[in-house]
């Protein structure tokens, strides 16, 4: 099964080295390609993509606004954003996360790095390293980056989970892997995705990065400032 591949980014050499990159490999191809967020959602909707790598900083509609757009509309519900970013630690890779994005990539990743995070997102797993997503966000929540409102109504939707779900949710929130969480809990692998997916479903997440915002913003993890 062939990922459909939606390249945006204003930079149009950029896009052309990924383009190259991207359709190297038989199990992917370029459908189209955007140079502002505007562009990206309509090309979205149009070509049946499957992934889509934003750029945060583009001309007219950024990318941050253009992945809520895409998050919200629920006929692009199987649509995975994966941001780029020219720096690892930008302070709008967390809101990037909370307006839908499945994770966030350097610009300077070495290419299997990007082609697996493609393969990554479109799966709907954990995008890239989970403990380095967690460590980015603990960084940024710690310094009151985020939304106490929005914490709020999530730490309220979190009565929905079931003890077992929490703790999965915290194993979660702690870049763990299904295989990983289930040793540590003593069960099955298989149980352990679908704890994650039932509390995906009841906390409105889109993947495991949402989770990992949603476990930080409620107070059920509490980030450790280094």
């Amino acid at each position: 099964m062939t990922i459909r591949v939606l390249l945006a980014d204003d930079q149009a050499l950029l896009r052309s080295a990924f383009k190259v990159l991207v359709n190297s490999e038989p199990d992917m191809e370029v459908v189209a390609e955007a140079s502002d967020g505007a562009e990206a959602v309509e090309l979205a909707r149009t070509r049946a993509a499957d992934v889509v790598l934003m750029d945060i900083r583009m001309p007219g509609m950024d990318g941050l606004a253009a992945t809520r757009l895409i998050s919200a509309d629920p006929a692009l519900a199987h649509v995975r954003v994966v941001m780029l970013t020219t720096f690892e630690v930008d302070e709008y890779v967390v809101q990037s996360l909370r307006a839908g994005a499945s994770g966030f990539l350097g610009k300077g990743a070495e290419p299997d790095e990007l082609l697996g995070a493609i393969r990554i997102a479109a799966a709907g797993d954990a995008l890239l390293s989970p403990a380095a997503t967690k460590g980015l966000i603990a960084k940024f929540l710690a310094q009151g980056d985020g939304s106490d409102d929005d914490g709020g109504v999530r730490g309220e939707r979190l009565d929905a989970l079931t003890g077992r779900e929490r703790e999965v949710l915290v194993q979660v929130a702690g870049g763990h892997s299904n295989d990983e969480i289930a040793e540590r809990l003593e069960v099955s692998p298989l149980t352990v995705k679908t704890h994650v997916n039932r509390a995906m479903a009841k906390l409105g997440a889109r993947d495991r990065a949402q989770l990992v915002v949603i476990a930080y913003e409620s107070g059920l993890v509490r980030p450790r400032v280094e």
